[in-house]
């Protein structure tokens, strides 16, 4: 059903909320991911989406999930869809994909202007507006009726843009006057702000539906970099607030409900916010208790509308407080009450995934979690670009030769520059302590994207390496991931096998899909891990050959995408393109943690 005629029938005594999902980069979290959206789904939420990656880069994954959440889970779901760097037809593919799976709601996403003289792959010469996108569904006899579209708007202003709100404003205003039905809204934590916004919007002639987008912080690292690459406003009571338990991810987490609760009930009682939409990560406890905590939890208004359609004289033949009493509490609760078929769900739903799925979410870490994990691999929430040319250009400049490509490694060691395209920030503190090693494989070519000392048992609350509640201890093993050619692997190889003493492990993966280790099949090295009271033992870093085989595609995928940022034939595109071509990403574990400098040393014999 679309999602626009849902709302339009909606008469349940509480907002409607929807809640967005991503397909996980490895085939145990996609499977995973199945049971716990299965068991949200019990929460009532009027449609699920799911994420579309920039350039059709999860295209497949995307579709499946979105396949399986319409027709196995029988929820109406809401397909992102991007049109930047789009390939020829692909738009047409992806829709045409949509329709024949029943899916009849797409939000249709990159509204962009034209990047100039940017040096984009081949792409479809009929978008380059998130306008054109919505106004080709539109005019197109195949699809025209087919679908409800939602667009994207920006409260706290574009992060990728320049232009001021007013400006913001009309191109929003393109979008709905192309033809959309309903708006989805960036993250934000200012609510004032947002309410203030949503008034220049109604001002603006706009009176679709505008569905605010809620993300319940997880962690303070991970809410530091979405707000960064949202570019969004954080109100001084949230910094407050944060400031003294930002090393305490649990009290984090609790904040996060709290205070995503409070934000709902202050954009609901407007009177201007029907509903809400919330950003899941893929990750189930904090969206659930959020959702609880609001009173909003019990029987899924497809079910409710089921009931007024079956009885003869509609909802007024129905005592809704009488019908549902009783919230599920898993899948597997609900299937034993008849609210779901238990026929659709995986086999494990409501069961808790296998190997204590619970801990798996606890402190989020992108790739570096547990590969099984339906979070693994944590995707921003409008499958935005990587980098950008501006970006490229401004901090890496004209690269023509390998050591132009190691000088930018070493400047962002120097602090000189703020990032590269495989690190989006400066060095963190801990990275700081081994800065004289990192810069020592650097200039030996070895250009490093991924690197921690090693630690025997600081306290959970020190400033540099702490995490997770107070009252422990932490642990990390040195590792080090960068890329070196070929003939450097067999050095590095040779080395481990005859010198490494089982201390030693690695991965090693080029662009044409070789892979190399001494890790036996199905082995988990647990890099980083904590030590609390009345818990056991968590392991939040996790190097394994699922995680290094996803991260060797997502890295060598940032080389070819720096690459198009300059003109065919260029030599700066040869140069990308060739280290693409030719180089490995190389990932190195010591596990000697209580001998600081055994990885270094170790290294420093090659």
């Amino acid at each position: 059903m679309k999602l626009t005629e849902k709302i339009a029938a909606y008469r349940l005594n509480r907002p409607f909320y929807t809640f967005e999902f991503f397909p996980p980069k490895t085939d145990e979290g996609f499977e995973n991911l199945l049971s716990r959206v299965a068991r949200l789904a019990s929460l009532g939420p009027l449609a699920l989406s799911v994420t579309w990656g920039a350039g059709g880069s999860t295209k497949d994954r995307s579709l499946e999930l979105a396949g399986l959440i319409q027709n196995v889970e029988k929820v109406d779901t809401i397909l992102h869809l991007t049109c930047t760097n789009m390939e020829g037809g692909m738009v047409d593919d992806a829709l045409r994909a949509a329709k024949e799976r029943g899916i009849q709601n797409i939000l249709a996403l990159r509204g962009d202007p034209p990047r100039g003289e940017e040096y984009w792959i081949p792409t479809d010469p009929r978008f380059t507006h998130g306008a054109d996108l919505v106004s080709y569904i539109r005019s197109s006899p195949e699809f025209s009726s087919s679908f409800s579209i939602g667009v994207a708007a920006y409260p706290d202003g574009h992060a990728d843009r320049d232009s001021d709100e007013d400006g913001e404003l009309d191109y929003l205003k393109a979008k709905v006057d192309a033809g959309a039905d309903f708006i989805m809204t960036q993250l934000f934590y200012d609510c004032d702000n947002f309410l203030r916004w949503l008034k220049k919007v109604r001002g603006k002639g706009i009176t679709i539906p505008v569905i605010p987008s809620i993300m319940p912080l997880q962690t303070y690292a991970s809410f530091l970099r979405l707000t960064k690459f949202c570019g969004s406003r954080v109100p001084d009571s949230v910094v407050s607030a944060l400031e003294p338990i930002r090393h305490d991810d649990a009290q984090v987490k609790e904040y996060g409900i709290a205070l995503a609760i409070d934000m709902v009930k202050r954009l609901t009682a407007s009177g201007d916010v029907a509903g809400l939409h919330f950003c899941t990560l893929n990750l189930e406890k904090s969206v659930r208790r959020v959702i609880e905590g609001l009173g909003w939890a019990g029987g899924s208004p497809e079910i409710r509308n089921k009931l007024i359609t079956d009885m003869p004289n509609g909802a007024d033949s129905i005592d809704f407080e009488a019908t549902m009493t009783i919230t599920p509490t898993s899948a597997s609760d609900s299937a034993t009450k008849g609210l779901i078929d238990s026929t659709s769900l995986p086999p494990d739903a409501g069961r808790g995934e296998i190997n204590n799925a619970s801990s798996w979410d606890e402190y989020p870490n992108g790739r570096f979690g547990d590969f099984k994990s339906p979070a693994f691999g944590e995707q921003d929430q409008w499958g935005g670009p990587v980098i950008t040319r501006g970006e490229a250009l401004a901090n890496w400049g004209q690269p023509k030769t390998v050591s132009d490509l190691t000088e930018i490694f070493l400047r962002h060691l120097r602090g000189e520059i703020d990032s590269t395209p495989f690190s989006h920030g400066p060095l963190s503190p801990e990275s700081m302590l081994i800065l004289k090693q990192l810069e020592k494989l650097n200039r030996k070519g070895w250009w490093t994207v991924g690197s921690q000392p090693a630690v025997d048992g600081v306290r959970s609350t020190d400033e540099v390496f702490g995490w997770g509640p107070p009252s422990g201890y932490v642990y990390q093993k040195g590792f080090v991931e960068f890329f070196a050619t070929q003939e450097d692997v067999d050095q590095i190889e040779k080395k481990i096998k005859e010198d490494g003493g089982g201390w030693v492990d690695y991965f090693a993966g080029n662009f044409e899909g070789q892979c190399r280790s001494n890790v036996p099949d199905g082995g988990r090295n647990a890099v980083t891990w904590g030590v609390f009271p009345g818990q056991e033992v968590l392991q939040t870093t996790i190097i394994e050959r699922e995680s290094f085989l996803s991260w060797k595609d997502e890295a060598f995928s940032i080389w070819s995408e720096w690459a198009t940022f300059y003109a065919p034939d260029s030599e700066e595109r040869k140069l990308l393109e060739g280290i693409r071509d030719q180089r490995w990403l190389v990932s190195i574990v010591h596990h000697d943690y209580k001998e600081a400098s055994a990885l270094w040393s170790f290294l420093g014999e090659l």
